[in-house]
């Protein structure tokens, strides 16, 4: 039998694969991607 902390954390982790799911779906992981692109250049100082 699992335990209350247990099911909590599958509970989390099930919602969350669902939002990634959601946002791939809705064509967000370009926006992501993109945005992550621009911040590292800005980081390293070449953009």
């Amino acid at each position: 039998m699992l335990s209350k902390k247990a099911i909590v954390q599958v509970l989390f982790l099930l919602a969350a694969v669902m939002m990634i799911g959601y946002g791939a779906w809705r064509g967000e992981a370009g926006t992501v991607f993109t945005k992550a692109i621009r911040l590292c250049m800005e980081c390293v100082g070449i953009g």
